[in-house]
């Protein structure tokens, strides 16, 4: 304007969008302006062409889009106490849904491959067990829907080496066992479906044969540490066989869990045995001793390569060949075969020329043996496996502890009760995202409080938690995603963004109201001139997150909590926070005006 001063113009320098913001209020330093926009100009954006026409709809949308939110936002700092009660009690109330969310360590994603273990009846022979899951690979593609079987890959029996039983997590331990991997047409099968067809029509099929589902993802593999389930109760004690009934009895009662699958207990203590029990006066009067008994039977059976190593050279190439000495098993067929197998008395337990027949110094007789020993510090463990099916993996692990809580009165003397595997890693997980989580708010807090150099300012701007917490809570619940780590790292980048836009609120708010000193007003300026960057931002981090949130990755839920918390953080930012702020400044510089006014 002409007759402003020069001296006020080179003391208020004002740019572009001050000089916008300035005209919506009205006046600068008393003096009324316009700002307008040359001819030229206009008729320079009226060529433009198609994207200059979009830009011009887009913003005439956006500025109309401004102006009703600016009289949203005018109505409720008219009436904050109201706006402010009715926000947070929503908020509040909202919260309330993260007690009917489940509790998982990573979500299952929708695969292409199945990963089923069958146990047949304890002693079966391996040729018996290939015969019968032949039959379970045919009813495993009848019974799945649809023709959806691409491929089947039985591996039975124990792997040949110890480097195998190291490197391949398996829970066989004997010729009864089967690994059985299953390759599904749509690699984005809902597998936890397809888990219960098959656990149900091969139970009805196949009595007597068991059949669990262990993790055939990489990510589960590498959660359960190994473990075929995801959860596993130990019982340590040294007593063995009481450890072993107690165990029995808890499997039968975890077996009544809801959402409790493929409960077993990994080592059989049943195995089918022949106990081979000598006669120590015929042992005396035929000068035989316990160690002809086991020489014996250890060459008849399993052959003379482990204690009693001969080679063959073969002189021609100059190669020794190992010569491994043992009875056919098609000649050992049945418990009698045994009583025939001669007992010498060489010290060596070679059979001499006039050897004795096993079955008239000694009696056989069936018993039932461990199948597979494992020792945590230093005394015998039995595991017991427990999977989730249909239920979130926190619940089912509440009435697993509850269940051991109840027993372990009931525990054999020196024995221990314990609870390991995924959900006790899933446990601790979340409880320390929790502590980061808390840390965090009270870290960008007290950041915010060296920043503005004010207590009060940083709880402003925190407020806008409320929301972000509230849209979090419910996009999980309408989403029926359970609480993981990916969704706790979500809600962490949601109170970060969260934060950002309530500072740009904030601190504009703060510079306004230094202006003119007004607070009802300067609450409105704020929320009305960082309508626009706040919008960017929000929007750009949603935008980027809905590939996440709506793909098949164990990260889903971090972009399904990013955009539910940062959505309505984004609307407490741009009507709670102004509010919040319109109350506490306009109570604090009411007593100021009055003393002013009474000097």
């Amino acid at each position: 304007h002409p007759e402003v001063d020069r001296s006020a113009q080179a003391t208020y320098d004002l740019t572009d969008r001050e000089a916008e913001e300035e005209a919506l209020a009205g006046t600068v330093r008393g003096t009324h302006f316009a700002v307008s926009v040359p001819d030229s100009d206009a008729q320079a954006r009226e060529k433009r062409g198609f994207l200059g026409r979009f830009q011009q709809g887009f913003e005439r949308a956006f500025d109309g889009f401004r102006d009703r939110y600016s009289a949203v936002l005018e109505r409720a700092v008219a009436r904050r106490g109201f706006t402010v009660s009715v926000m947070l009690t929503l908020a509040l109330v909202s919260c309330g849904l993260f007690f009917f969310l489940g509790h998982e360590f990573f979500p299952e994603i929708k695969s292409g491959s199945l990963q089923m273990h069958m146990r047949a009846p304890l002693g079966t022979r391996i040729e018996v067990t290939s015969r019968i899951v032949s039959l379970v690979a045919k009813d495993i593609k009848r019974l799945l829907p649809g023709d959806q079987v691409e491929g089947i890959i039985s591996n039975c029996g124990l792997p040949v080496g110890v480097h195998n039983l190291a490197f391949i997590p398996t829970p066989s331990v004997g010729t009864m066992d089967c690994d059985i991997s299953i390759s599904l047409k749509d690699k984005e099968s809902k597998v936890w479906e397809l888990r219960e067809i098959l656990r149900k029509g091969l139970a009805e099929r196949y009595p007597g044969t068991r059949f669990t589902f262990q993790p055939s993802t990489l990510t589960a593999q590498i959660l359960n540490f190994g473990s075929p389930a995801p959860i596993d109760v130990q019982v340590n004690g040294p007593n063995a066989r009481a450890n072993y009934q107690f165990a029995r009895k808890l499997a039968d009662k975890l077996r009544d869990v809801p959402g409790a699958r493929d409960v077993v207990i990994q080592q059989p203590m049943r195995m089918p045995t022949l106990l081979v029990k000598g006669n120590r006066t015929f042992e005396r009067s035929l000068s035989l001793s316990h160690e002809n008994f086991g020489h014996n039977q250890l060459i008849a059976n399993a052959g003379s390569l482990q204690f009693d190593i001969h080679y063959w050279l073969d002189h021609e190439t100059g190669m020794s060949y190992p010569i491994n000495v043992f009875i056919p098993q098609f000649e050992m067929t049945e418990a009698n075969d045994l009583k025939t197998l001669p007992i010498g008395r060489g010290h060596s337990g070679g059979v001499t020329s006039s050897p004795d027949l096993l079955g008239n110094v000694a009696t056989i007789s069936p018993v039932g043996t461990p199948g597979l020993i494992n020792h945590a510090d230093l005394m015998p463990v039995f595991d017991i496996y427990v999977s989730a099916e249909g239920r979130d993996l926190g619940s089912v692990l509440a009435d697993v502890e509850e269940i051991a809580n109840e027993m372990e009165s009931e525990l054999p003397r020196g024995a221990e009760l314990v609870i390991r595997g995924q959900a006790e890693n899933m446990q601790q997980a979340q409880f320390e995202l929790l502590i980061g989580l808390i840390g965090a708010m009270v870290l960008v807090y007290l950041l915010i409080v060296v920043n503005f150099q004010s207590w009060l300012d940083p709880f402003i701007i925190i407020t806008a938690f409320f929301g972000a917490f509230a849209g979090i809570a419910w996009i999980l619940f309408a989403t029926y995603t359970n609480i993981s780590v990916p969704a706790l790292t979500g809600a962490i980048m949601a109170m970060g963004t969260a934060t950002a836009n309530s500072i740009l609120v904030v601190a504009y708010a703060r510079e306004r109201l230094e202006l003119h000193g007004d607070a009802l007003r300067a609450a409105i300026e704020a929320g009305t001139a960082r309508f626009r960057p706040v919008l960017m931002t929000a929007s750009a981090m949603i935008i980027g997150m809905v590939p996440m949130a709506l793909g098949n990755s164990p990260n889903a839920p971090l972009g399904r909590a990013v955009i539910g918390g940062l959505a309505l953080a984004t609307v407490f930012t741009l009507l709670f926070v102004p509010c919040v702020y319109a109350i506490i400044y306009s109570r604090r510089s009411a007593p100021a005006e009055q003393a002013e006014g009474n000097a």
